[in-house]
């Protein structure tokens, strides 16, 4: 291993466009998943067909968690607890609530899931307690935001009781409760990863640079292959089955490698459609599961589905993909960003050379990007 001179505060291509690839990842694996439960679920030979990919879409999500450890150290870092709240709240909230209110109303006039009207159901959505109270969230895709929330929360508390206001008893109570939230939800293990990363990233810790790109491409083969493998939902009982712990292995090790500044990883997401998708990837995360459900509606009802699986699917994804980008683009814009310009007075994606008196210096989420990903 050997030491390069890195500075935290830059861009990094390949964490923004790996948020990008994690969303389509998911939105992909959903398009193959709901279709075979809900179009071809009586040939069980599309469901084998189709698993792996299914399986490796899923993987999306921890994905995702690794590159929210990665991006959010600095920030809570750099913040008082209460300015990194309100910056994650803003940041955050807006879409999730709105879409969770559609969800609600949506639910409410067609009855398909009528024990999410649950009072209790609904309280505990809205403050993402609901992984403590054993219920459901509501918009779909937002079970991970509860832990996303969570994981914020205790971050913030250890960094402000180690860095902002030293206490040994503070530091001895909350390491307790990560400890006890670790063991409970190991999936937080991936966000811990994620800041391991950082902090070997940000002291220029790297291996050989010849060495490096082979480690890449073999690290990104093993993620891809044990992904493809099963589902998890990463709960203490799944760590008892090896293909659990590689998936978490493979996906730090391959992640460590692909920020590096010259990785393949950010030779090849570099295009400014690359780092779009991973611009608007929060609101593609949530909004697909929408559009996904019209557009299988208006499919079956034309009767686009046909034995011919192939072609079907094909025409499939030609059509939700651009229509989902479409509506997420919108969704991006308006829902997603206005809150933050009117709370800040600035947009959540920024050139770098935009940042002033250092703030958001370092933070590709939830305010920078590359010029040619940033916000006109």
């Amino acid at each position: 291993m050997s030491r390069r001179k890195a500075r935290g505060s830059d861009f990094n291509i390949a964490a923004h466009g790996l948020r990008g690839i994690a969303a389509l990842m998911v939105f992909w694996g959903h398009l193959l998943g709901g279709t075979a439960r809900h179009i071809y679920d009586s040939d069980p030979s599309y469901a084998r067909t189709v698993e792996a990919m299914w399986h490796l879409g899923t993987a999306g999500v921890v994905l995702f968690f690794v590159i929210s450890g990665f991006v959010i150290w600095p920030s809570v870092i750099r913040y008082s607890p209460g300015q990194f709240a309100l910056r994650r709240f803003v940041r955050l909230y807006p879409l999730f609530f709105v879409l969770t209110l559609l969800f609600l109303a949506l639910n409410l006039a067609t009855h398909s899931y009528p024990h999410l009207n649950d009072p209790r159901t609904v309280a505990a959505a809205f403050t993402f307690t609901n992984i403590f109270v054993g219920t459901e969230q509501l918009t779909p895709n937002a079970w991970s935001l509860s832990f996303e929330v969570m994981f914020y929360a205790l971050t913030c508390a250890a960094v402000y009781y180690a860095v902002h206001r030293p206490s040994r008893i503070g530091m001895a109570v909350t390491g307790a409760i990560c400890i006890g939230f670790l063991l409970v939800f190991p999936i937080a293990a991936f966000f811990l990863g994620g800041i391991a990363v950082r902090l070997l990233h940000d002291r220029g810790i790297a291996p050989p640079s010849l060495l490096a790109p082979f480690l890449e491409l073999a690290a990104l083969a093993c993620f891809a292959l044990y992904a493809s493998m099963s589902w998890f939902a990463y709960v203490p009982a799944d760590f008892a089955n090896p293909i659990a712990l590689m998936i978490l292995s493979s996906s730090l090790i391959y992640f460590y490698l692909a920020v590096l500044p010259n990785s393949l990883t950010t030779l090849c997401l570099r295009s400014s459609q690359a780092l779009y998708i991973g611009t608007i990837s929060y609101s593609l995360y949530l909004v697909h599961p929408y559009t996904y459900y019209l557009c299988r509606m208006a499919f079956d009802r034309l009767g686009l589905f046909t034995d011919h699986q192939l072609a079907s699917m094909a025409l499939f994804f030609a059509i939700t993909t651009p229509v989902t980008v479409a509506a997420t683009h919108f969704v991006h814009k308006t829902i997603e960003m206005m809150p933050y310009r009117w709370v800040f007075g600035q947009k959540i994606y920024r050139a770098p050379s935009s940042a002033s008196d250092g703030q958001e210096a370092g933070e590709q989420d939830p305010d920078r990007t590359t010029p040619g990903a940033a916000e006109s």
